[in-house]
């Protein structure tokens, strides 16, 4: 197949899950013979040489992704060029441009959605749509949806109510298990100062929960533990209260925001994988924990058992006592408790070998390219435009 994979408010190659997300699709459907073609923002490096992908720098009007719409030319033109089989879009609130144009020319189009597309309860977003009367931005998101042959998403959850739950297939995102390995190689970015070292790789926002790891860090050492250090990978707004929370704790490192190209050598230098989401503190949430948590997968497929709350979705992504520990988060201390508990070599061993495990077989790339491919393929065949081969 030939595939347009329109992602231009995503910078290619970047330091959040979304662009690596991006780089791995293009990447994974290109190993299984297919055409691509990308267009995004381009980072600071070169688009990744990868086999059979080419790419074309786009990337939203004055940066602002508000303006996506605007792009329709210019993505007409490149799929004009390229005549796709297959338009991938991935979902934003104003976009549309590749769903219109992959319509227009009659191919296969697939809205890949990782944000929620309706609204959770009282958001300022549904209020001002509500004012404007005719509910104009809802009208919008919902039309894409029926526009699409099929939506990729982690949640059904977050689509319109009444979309043909035919059209949808729920796929997880995933890790590069060929670089994502125990003992990847690669110099790690930060010194081990204790016998066991958990580490947390995010974007330092508020639900990501690395102010309860900070927390957690705190009381184990009230406890007298020494054996333990933490490494906090990344950056965002939340950066600074997590910073003045771990004051003069001695064992706590800070990496700041690190290329995906480097993570392996970082979490192969760690021995625990903390993913401390706090659910409450976004409200888009309340609509349930509606996206792929790239860490889990990484920390994962690099033989890292996890540490995360029992909420939501994700025992059904972290089988407790098997690939990690799932703690209640309404418990004081249960955070610090799992951590000291995975210190205990014995314990945390067989974890690792079956996160690995878990991570080649339900959670790489390459597993959820393969999915994404033969959703394609039914959507195209029921739409009556299926795709060459």
């Amino acid at each position: 197949m030939r595939i347009l994979y329109a992602a231009i408010d995503q910078t290619v190659p970047g330091t959040v899950g979304g662009s690596t997300h991006v780089a791995a699709v293009a990447d994974g459907l290109a190993a299984l013979g297919h055409e691509v073609h990308v267009l995004a923002t381009p980072g600071r490096e070169p688009f990744p040489a990868l086999r059979r992908v080419q790419w074309t720098a786009m990337s939203p009007p004055l940066g602002a992704k508000t303006l996506r719409w605007l792009k329709r030319p210019a993505v007409e033109r490149v799929a004009r060029t390229f005549q796709p089989d297959v338009v991938i879009e991935r979902y934003y609130n104003f976009g549309g441009e590749a769903i219109a144009t992959g319509r227009d020319l009659r191919a296969t189009t697939v809205l890949e959605v990782n944000a929620p597309v309706i609204d959770y309860p009282h958001s300022t977003k549904a209020i001002v749509d509500k004012l404007l009367l005719v509910e104009p931005m809802r009208r919008w998101r919902e039309s894409l949806c029926a526009a699409a042959d099929l939506i990729v998403t982690p949640s059904a959850n977050i689509l319109p109510p009444g979309t043909p739950r035919s059209k949808v297939v729920e796929l997880e995102w995933g890790a590069d298990t060929a670089r994502f390995y125990p003992g990847a190689a690669g110099t790690a970015p930060f010194q081990r100062r204790a016998p066991t070292v958990a580490v947390f790789a995010g974007a330092f926002r508020t639900w990501h929960g690395a102010i309860d790891f900070v927390a957690a860090m705190r009381r184990l050492e009230d406890r007298g533990r020494r054996d333990i250090a933490a490494v906090l990978i990344g950056d965002g707004p939340e950066r600074p209260a997590v910073q003045a929370a771990a004051e003069r704790l001695e064992r706590v490192d800070w990496i700041g925001a690190i290329s995906n190209a480097h993570m392996p050598a970082a979490l192969t230098a760690a021995d625990i994988g903390v993913a401390p989401f706090d659910v409450g503190a976004h409200r888009p949430l309340s609509l349930g924990f509606y996206w792929s948590p790239l860490k889990i997968f990484e920390y994962m497929a690099a033989g890292l058992p996890v540490v995360a709350p029992a909420v939501d979705r994700l025992p059904a992504l972290v089988k407790h006592e098997r690939e990690g520990i799932l703690y209640d988060p309404r418990v004081p201390g249960a955070l610090a408790d799992a951590l000291e508990r995975l210190s205990d070599v014995s314990v945390r061993q067989p974890m690792s070998a079956a996160a690995r495990e878990r991570a080649v077989r339900d959670f790489s790339w390459s597993a959820h390219c393969e999915r994404l491919v033969a959703a394609i393929t039914d959507a195209a065949q029921r739409s009556g435009r299926a795709a060459r081969s």
